[in-house]
């Protein structure tokens, strides 16, 4: 029967969970660094610091709430001693002797005031302009009695976020958008670095509204669509070459992802629209500025073209008339029936029909806001009377139905 021994490569470590400001303690105690003197005034110090801590929190007159302001003293000593010293006992020890435990606790407590105003997201709705106020006494109760690992695993998370947040500064500054016009945005950093990057990959020089996000996809699905063996074009995105050292890596990892989206980005048949403002996972995550009479106005634009192009100018009845029957049978958009033409629309909507929809569709799309609801009772009145005389198959159904078409309609010669 073997020993129950461990071997060499069985060794076990032994595991301390004491606090580290004991650990320190012990260690100056053993080694000679605290003397008496020097712990018979700790023994004077320990009482106030608990009393100061249980006032900060709450109340030095309950007993639960001293026990608590007693765990804080020695959690904070511990995080302060234990980050400044990198874990080096004899350093923390001959700090005990040469500082007062006030001192070391204050110490800790500053490094978690610190923390708690740093950027919890990289969200500029979300930013609180790095001080700690009143209002985060609760918070720093709670991390007041964390232990170093929790504190530097949070420090690290808030350090990306802090230099998420100055990249996209900067690089928007460099785009014509401030501080001030991304808080007012309230976008996420990230979503800004990607645009910026987009920005200077289409080789422009601001960042855009919607309008102009969209012009720079189209641009950019223009200049680098596949190959016409289907092989795709690297679309090429360089980095700023003064970005500060500081912020090369996070804008870094923020370029992947835009490599990343690239082709779905350069995909020419998903609508710019569809793809970044209702894909849930593009949602969000490319910016452009928002400007609600500036979209409106673009809004308008294009659908003024599209509207003035199709009536050709005309807003009468019958020239409108005349372009809703021909979308409604699929015909080309025209405010002008030749006899010939009329006649074969006539033929066609009896033997094919017609789509009442499609001339309404295209009010809601395209016509004046303020002008649709009369062209939609316009065209509603019309069909009402008009279908049922156009597909009549009656003998002399043709001539009413051309009859008809001459006093609703724009027939020529």
């Amino acid at each position: 029967m073997s020993a129950p021994f461990p071997t060499a490569s069985q060794s076990v470590a032994l595991f301390d969970d004491r606090p580290f400001f004991e650990k320190a303690l012990q260690h100056g105690v053993r080694h000679g660094i605290l003397l008496p003197e020097r712990l018979a005034a700790m023994r004077q110090e320990a009482p106030k610091g608990m009393v100061q801590i249980a006032r900060y929190f709450g109340t030095e007159y309950l007993r639960p709430d001293l026990e608590k302001a007693r765990d804080r003293l020695v959690n904070l000593m511990s995080l302060y001693l234990e980050h400044s010293t990198g874990g080096d006992l004899d350093r923390a020890a001959e700090a005990l002797r040469d500082h007062s435990l006030l001192s070391r606790s204050k110490g800790g407590s500053d490094m978690l005031k610190a923390l708690i105003a740093m950027p919890q997201s990289s969200h500029f709705g979300m930013q609180e302009h790095g001080a700690f106020l009143d209002k985060h006494i609760p918070l720093l109760a709670k991390w007041s009695l964390r232990s170093l690992p929790e504190y530097l695993a949070e420090h690290a998370e808030r350090s990306h976020a802090t230099t998420l947040v100055e990249a996209a500064i900067w690089m928007a500054a460099r785009l014509g958008l401030d501080a001030d016009d991304l808080e007012e945005a309230g976008k996420d950093a990230e979503a800004v670095v990607r645009t910026a990057l987009l920005v200077r990959a289409a080789r422009r020089s601001a960042m855009p509204d919607w309008a102009a996000f969209e012009k720079m996809v189209l641009a950019l699905r223009r200049k680098y669509a596949p190959r016409a063996d289907g092989q795709a074009v690297p679309v090429p995105i360089d980095l700023p070459r003064d970005l500060p050292a500081q912020y090369l890596e996070a804008v870094r990892s923020v370029l992947a992802s835009v490599e990343q989206d690239m082709p779905r980005i350069l995909d020419a048949a998903l609508g710019v629209r569809k793809l970044f403002d209702q894909t849930p996972a593009f949602i969000g995550r490319y910016f452009w500025s928002e400007d609600a009479m500036a979209d409106l106005e673009h809004f308008e634009r294009g659908n003024s073209a599209v509207w003035d192009k199709a009536t050709e100018g005309h807003n009468d009845d019958s020239s409108l008339l005349t372009l809703f029957l021909r979308l409604a049978t699929q015909a080309r958009p025209a405010t002008l029936l030749s006899r010939k033409t009329a006649a074969s629309l006539v033929k066609k909507v009896r033997t094919s029909g017609l789509d009442a929809e499609l001339p309404r569709q295209f009010v809601l799309q395209h016509a004046p806001v303020q002008l649709q609801n009369d062209y939609l009772q316009l065209w509603n009145a019309f069909i009402e009377e008009a279908e049922p005389v156009l597909r009549s198959d009656r003998v002399q159904a043709t001539e009413d139905a051309m009859a008809l078409l001459r006093r609703e309609c724009n027939i020529g010669e």
